[in-house]
């Protein structure tokens, strides 16, 4: 486990670690024993989020802050984590529990993304806000490039869709969660009386009910 965790940060992360335990520890799911990732994610969430407000704040001097946010919650929301932690390889890293691992938590796209802010946090400890930053900026890099403007996210597109055809606003309902605590399924139904509905599963309620207003939308066109 340290030969693998120190070759991927030295290849992956691009940092000589001075502290490997960090990076194991960042790597370890709260159903292993012992410490989990838990505390450097915390860490890792608010690094992440300075350097991209940052990026943005430079990359954008004319916009107006209601669309700076939308680029930056779409930039560090856990889907995004998620997906640019599976291109380097994050989940064959991850430390779970017996029953974690037959779960299939390490495909949890909550773990993943979780397991990366949490790296992150570690390389500010272990590295400084240097050497995380250059980290976020090379793996957000074509996350950044591609955003030629602002997106809306699908559930204000929904709200402001129904309330330009006066309405009443979009209505979300579980319709199921299943799975274990660490690697859960909602089932999210949308409904827009005199519009539509549709239904949607995610990892997290907000990533199903952002799925189903997505649905929605695309009947729609």
């Amino acid at each position: 486990m340290k030969g693998d965790v120190a070759a991927f940060v030295r290849e992956k992360l691009g940092h000589e670690p001075k502290s490997l335990d960090l990076f194991e520890l960042a790597f370890t799911h709260s159903s292993a024993r012992g410490d989990s990732y838990e505390r450097l994610e915390f860490l890792g969430d608010r690094v992440l989020g300075i350097v991209i407000a940052h990026a943005l704040y430079q990359r954008y001097p004319n916009e107006l802050e209601g669309n700076l946010s939308r680029r930056f919650n779409a930039l560090v929301d856990r889907e995004t984590c998620a997906e640019n932690g599976r291109e380097i390889g994050v989940p064959a890293l991850i430390r779970l529990g017996k029953q974690a691992r037959e779960d299939g938590a390490s495909q949890s796209g909550n773990v993943v993304g979780d397991v990366v802010e949490a790296l992150i946090g570690a390389l500010y400890l272990d590295g400084g806000m240097e050497v995380a930053e250059r980290f976020i900026l090379n793996l957000w890099g074509a996350d950044l490039s591609s955003q030629r403007r602002a997106p809306q996210h699908p559930k204000s597109a929904l709200q402001e869709l129904a309330a330009a055809k006066e309405l009443k606003p979009p209505v979300y309902e579980v319709v199921s969660r299943t799975g274990a605590h660490h690697a859960p399924r909602f089932t999210i139904r949308v409904s827009v009386p005199m519009l539509g509905e549709a239904t949607a599963e995610g990892t997290s309620k907000q990533e199903a009910e952002t799925a189903a207003a997505t649905a929605l939308l695309n009947q729609l066109q």
